[in-house]
């Protein structure tokens, strides 16, 4: 089951995603956001109860990030290649980064609040002050308050290279800013998900129409597995909302490659579907 969160003129509504139409969802009494059907024991039996009769046509709504009063966060150096290029950003970091990889106890760092995040169609920010911006596309778990995963959505953690490889402690800025954070385009819920071993993540940036860069990766590439990062994540905090999870990028373009303003970034994973988000600066 794919949930999504959409817009009709001014109404904000939830609706369940079957081949390209979307059923709306009848929400009341306890049940009155996506967050709340991710939050119930059952969220497939939840959503199913709140079936309508009727069904719109996907292409007809805007879609939003499905997130609510979340907060995002995100592991870092989870894949091999990650590893790798974050050790190439500087050879004052590259020794911290390589021990992170080996070590039991994973990068986590807080990535967004519900305000720095977008969806599909909406832009996502390179900063002014960086010179060395790039997409990351990562499989994200969404996780309830009880720290259950209850499904997936497709995540974009844009990164400023320059400012993080220039210290390790420039994280935070690096990371978090305006626009910084892509979700979407609809959760899949974890029982419909592919094999993690069928699982591929796709990244495209086109740039005045051409592609000028595509890449991919495999979730079975990934060095930790998702159960160990929410264990690490909940040790000692509370999400009373739940929390979304970045997991981690295994697709870097080359060190000579930056994002530009008005590149259109594409991420798809399989059983999720394409994240898209035009740059913009400024």
């Amino acid at each position: 089951m794919q949930l999504v969160k959409y817009q009709v003129a001014d109404t904000v509504a939830v609706g369940i995603q079957e081949q390209g139409q979307i059923v709306p969802l009848d929400l009341d009494g306890d049940v009155t956001s996506l967050q709340d059907i991710i939050e119930s024991e059952n969220p497939a039996a939840t959503a199913e109860s709140l079936r309508t009769d009727g069904s719109i046509a996907a292409d007809s709504v805007t879609l939003l990030a499905p997130i609510d009063q979340q907060e995002v966060w995100a592991a870092g150096v989870t894949y091999k290649r990650s590893q790798t290029a974050r050790m190439e950003e500087s050879e004052t970091s590259a020794s911290c980064y390589d021990r992170v990889y080996e070590s039991p106890r994973p990068e986590l760092f807080l990535k967004a609040t519900p305000h720095r995040v977008s969806g599909p169609g909406q832009p996502l920010r390179i900063r002014q002050d960086a010179t060395w911006n790039v997409p990351e596309p990562e499989i994200t778990c969404v996780v309830n308050s009880r720290l259950e995963l209850v499904g997936f959505t497709v995540g974009n953690d844009m990164s400023s290279r320059d400012i993080e490889g220039e210290n390790p402690l420039y994280l935070p800025q690096a990371k978090v800013y305006r626009q910084c954070a892509g979700l979407g385009p609809c959760v899949t819920l974890a029982a419909d998900m592919p094999a993690r071993e069928e699982t591929t993540i796709r990244l495209e940036i086109q740039r005045a129409g051409e592609s000028v860069f595509q890449g991919e990766t495999n979730v079975d590439q990934m060095a930790r597995t998702f159960e160990s990062l929410i264990e690490y994540l909940g040790r000692d905090q509370e999400f009373p909302h739940g929390v979304f999870l970045m997991t981690g990028t295994g697709v870097v373009p080359d060190s000579d490659f930056t994002l530009k303003p008005d590149d259109v970034v594409h991420i798809t994973i399989d059983g999720i579907g394409t994240l898209t988000n035009p740059i913009v600066q400024g």
